[in-house]
């Protein structure tokens, strides 16, 4: 262990030396040119692994935080919900937790949307309480056109829905235009029927998720009780807490509160395969990019190697004039990890700030090349997130370090075992 700590401490002259052989010209048995080669290499890669894993963080907690900010974190459904007399008592318990928001019951059901001259499209219609659509910032504070002000007012929650832009937009309606609504679930005196009423659009909303802007149309939970044929009925309580990446710490306090015969699922469970997928891509992404990163320090080898080459007579004097093994070693030992850091950091440089201005980037390219490099429709976002995580940026720095140091060091290694003898044979 004191032998490899001792490869890591530079005296002034090996330092000195390391420096010279990397600005000394080919011509000259130097490797500027490989070494020009190798740092681009290296600040390349190491800039596109921040750039990329920024990306990917930036899009799962984009993504994630929104997903999170219009559904709720912990559902509560079963038993307890049929028994009228308890569930009261059972929402009331609820929202008495400490950490929880809002608890709020739900119903809804996926059905058919037609506007006055679109064919029918898919919607999935959910009846919620009226306080607690207000209390949603995410669907108060998007709403890009008309205004909450008339949902929830008349007659079992009135005939005045809300519903998201891409549906909107797929139904060619705007604000205060009627969306007939067909809900599968409806009943007759002769049977099952489809029923089929229409609605009031009284606002039109814009979370930034497309796949939720174009399929969501909320209704008054009253209203939506009637629509959809089940009087005084819930499908489930909906609950937000204020630090939903720990909902299972809430879970205890969820039990007692709502009894053995209830259904706990959280947002974990309930979106486990986009959370899943999301985890699995970055962890393979990273893996391929490391790869890029390793390939690039390899070509490090192939310059310290034909540094010693070159530089065999300088070794054989040095030898001879009392240099050990150990300071042959760390001379072109350190050539080689000074390319490895300075094509890391300026690689961090670069992606870093790439990341702190890729919207401005973005906008600059569909400028340019009239392209749109971020399709919302197949990504659910309009723009390109980036996160940058120090923990992220650590490891990345590290491995390139570390993979640089390896590289360079068999080559090094290799250079301490040429003997003067043999080293000035044929000079």
């Amino acid at each position: 262990m004191k032998g490899l700590l001792s490869l890591f401490s530079f005296s002034a002259w090996e330092t000195d030396l390391a420096l010279r052989y990397l600005r000394t010209k080919r011509k000259d048995g130097g490797i500027a040119l490989i070494a020009i080669i190798s740092f681009i290499g290296i600040t390349l890669a190491v800039g596109v692994l921040i750039i990329v894993m920024s990306v990917m963080n930036g899009f799962r907690d984009e993504l994630m935080s929104r997903v999170l900010a219009f559904n709720g974190h912990q559902f509560v459904a079963g038993e307890p919900l049929s028994d009228w007399n308890g569930r009261d008592a059972m929402l009331k318990r609820l929202r008495a937790i400490p950490g929880v928001i809002e608890a709020s019951p739900y119903v809804e059901s996926p059905g058919l949307a037609q506007g006055p001259f679109s064919q029918a499209g898919l919607a999935f219609m959910r009846g919620v309480d009226v306080a607690a659509l207000k209390n949603t910032p995410i669907i108060r504070d998007n709403i890009k056109s008309g205004s909450l002000d008339g949902f929830g007012a008349g007659e079992f929650g009135g005939d005045v829905i809300l519903i998201g832009e891409g549906l909107a937009s797929q139904m060619s309606v705007r604000v205060g235009d009627e969306l007939t609504l067909l809900s599968p679930s409806g009943s007759t005196a002769f049977g099952a029927m489809p029923r089929r009423k229409p609605y009031v659009v009284g606002g039109i909303f814009k979370s930034g998720v497309s796949e939720l802007d174009a399929a969501f149309v909320f209704m008054p939970l009253q209203q939506a009780q009637l629509f959809f044929d089940r009087e005084d009925e819930w499908d489930a309580v909906e609950i937000k807490v204020k630090d939903p990446y720990n909902i299972k710490d809430y879970y205890p306090a969820f039990r007692k509160a709502s009894g053995d015969k209830a259904v706990l699922l959280d947002w974990t469970e309930r979106n486990a395969p986009l959370w899943n997928a999301l985890q699995v891509e970055r962890n393979v992404m990273r893996l391929i990019l490391m790869l890029i990163v390793l390939i690039a320090a390899m070509n490090i080898i192939s310059g310290i190697v034909m540094l010693v080459k070159n530089k065999t007579r300088d070794i054989a004097i040095m030898r001879t004039l009392g240099a050990d093994r150990t300071s042959i070693t760390k001379i072109f030992f350190l050539s080689g990890a000074i390319i490895g850091a300075a094509g890391t950091v300026l690689g961090v440089a670069i992606g870093t700030l790439f990341c702190i201005f890729i919207r401005p980037i973005q906008q600059i390219v569909e400028a340019l090349f009239n392209v749109k490099v971020f399709n919302e429709e197949v990504y659910y976002l309009a723009y390109i997130p980036a996160k940058v995580e120090p923990t992220e940026v650590l490891i990345i720095v590290g491995f390139s370090m570390i993979a640089t140091c390896v590289a360079t060091l068999f080559p090094a290694l290799w250079a301490s075992k040429l003997e003067p003898v043999e080293a000035l044979r044929y000079e």
